[in-house]
């Protein structure tokens, strides 16, 4: 007997035969990126379907490619039969519009040799002259095939029953157990430009190869989610979900739909996570796609942690040749966070990380600095110190008379977390400009020890009374 997780079925085949719009539909919900280019999966994506079992969507398998991509396609496939091996049930996806190819028969001469149990899914039986056609597929020689539609949804009743029954003479599914509560994950997610290592980063925290790595910018194209459970030092398990996103480029470089619809998912996994890690490259550092980005996760009201990945290259340099105007390599990080604080000035003085996703170095850090951050945007602060705090940085420093008024708040009360959020009673809600505000934001921080952590003012004026008309009787 077997839990859902325990029980696998992936979806192989060779490219564009509708793989991921048949993973889309048996998961009830648009996980995947479809478009007609080729090659857009290329990383393994997972879902569990009906609390029943996991289903693997993989890439296309004999991508034509140039030379250039050949180790990145290389890569991908690997990932393909990885999922082959670690599922108990396996569903070889052709098309029915294209017919019988022979790199459909070698597909499935290596899915025989395999001795996994494979359902021949017959895709984009949309008329009923394709479905007539269906019968060059027997051929093939599986003993259960079914004809659907992914894209309309036909026989996706009968396909999910074929699964299911399938599935349960292989690996019986266990009676569900009571759960007590159901453990809560931190969802870390990695984002950045493309190639700065975030497929690197999530590899080297897994301890696998689960995500293609590749120096092709554009590896990743959809955003992967695994989960990891961390032993901290003190014996405590810290759970994890890790997020690998696409990289992001600057808005205006953004070439085809493809790379849109992965720009639209990383944001997407941005918003649903719970401490989102920038990831920068040491050699290039902040650039104009950075800011933009950084200000992306900051107006999501995300945790941020700044990783410097490929700092082993800079240390390597450093010892090489040492820059000239510093004399340590300590000296040169110092000055490195300077620069990256100034570019990054709009930031809640988030953490800056630097590591390597080649060697390991520094490591142990990045989740205890999501775990870290995770526990303190929890916080509640006392309104009275609170109130305390805000009264001695008005007096400290008076806001701007503005249009002749000046701001002035006369009580303030956190009323959220995550980002956390304080609701602040004042004369003129219209009035708090934007240094002041930043001034505000960078004090509380450092104050109650918030580093990384957004700020929020929902700022409320005072109720204009109303003022009756000359000989008008005041309203009650």
């Amino acid at each position: 007997m077997a839990q859902p997780n325990q029980r696998t079925i992936a979806l192989v085949g060779r490219p564009n035969v509708g793989k991921s719009r048949l993973f889309n539909r048996l998961a009830r919900r648009r996980v995947a990126i479809v478009h007609d280019q080729a090659g857009v999966t290329r990383d393994v994506n997972a879902f569990e379907v009906d609390d029943s079992y996991t289903l693997l969507d993989t890439g296309g398998i004999g991508l034509v490619v140039d030379m250039d991509h050949q180790k990145l396609i290389g890569a991908a496939e690997e990932q393909v039969w990885f999922a082959v091996q670690a599922a108990q049930l396996i569903c070889l996806v052709v098309d029915a519009r294209e017919g019988l190819t022979p790199l459909d028969e070698t597909i499935a001469g290596r899915l025989r040799e395999s001795g996994k149990e494979v359902i021949l899914v017959v895709n984009k039986v949309d008329t009923l002259q394709v479905e007539e056609r269906t019968y060059e597929f027997a051929s093939l020689g599986f003993a259960r095939s079914v004809s659907v539609s992914a894209e309309h949804g036909y026989n996706e009743d009968l396909l999910r029953d074929t699964l299911t029954e399938a599935l349960n003479a292989l690996v019986p599914l266990d009676p569900p157990e009571p759960v007590d509560q159901p453990v809560q994950r931190v969802s870390v997610a990695f984002v950045g430009r493309p190639n700065v290592g975030k497929s690197s980063i999530a590899n080297r925290l897994l301890a696998s190869e689960r995500l293609v790595v590749s120096e092709v910018p554009g590896t990743t194209r959809d955003s992967v989610a695994l989960d990891l459970d961390y032993t901290a030092s003190s014996g405590e398990i810290w759970p994890f979900r890790i997020v690998d996103t696409a990289g992001l480029r600057h808005r205006g470089k953004v070439s085809h739909s493809v790379e849109y619809f992965s720009s639209v998912r990383s944001h997407d996994a941005i918003g649903e996570a719970d401490i989102v890690f920038l990831v920068l490259d040491a050699e290039s550092g902040v650039t104009r796609a950075d800011k933009n980005l950084a200000g992306d996760i900051l107006e999501a009201g995300k945790c941020l942690v700044i990783l410097v990945n490929k700092w082993d290259l800079a240390l390597e340099q450093f010892q090489r040749e040492p820059v000239s105007g510093y004399e340590s390599v300590d000296a040169f990080r110092d000055a490195y966070v300077a620069s990256v604080r100034k570019e990054l000035f709009f930031l809640p003085d988030s953490p800056i990380v630097f590591i390597s996703a080649k060697t390991g170095f520094s490591f142990e850090r990045v989740l205890r600095s999501a775990r870290h951050l995770w526990e303190i945007s929890g916080r509640t602060i006392a309104t009275p110190r609170l109130n305390q705090i805000f009264q001695r940085l008005t007096d400290a420093r008076a806001p701007k008379v503005i249009k002749g008024r000046r701001f002035k708040l006369y009580y303030a009360v956190q009323v959220g977390t995550r980002p956390f959020t304080f609701r602040m009673f004042c004369n003129r809600a219209t009035k708090l400009e934007d240094q002041y505000r930043r001034y505000l934001e960078k004090n509380i921080i450092a104050e109650f020890k918030l580093v990384g952590c957004p700020i929020r003012f929902d700022l409320r004026g005072k109720t204009t009374r109303y003022a009756p008309k000359p000989g008008e009787r005041r309203k009650r």
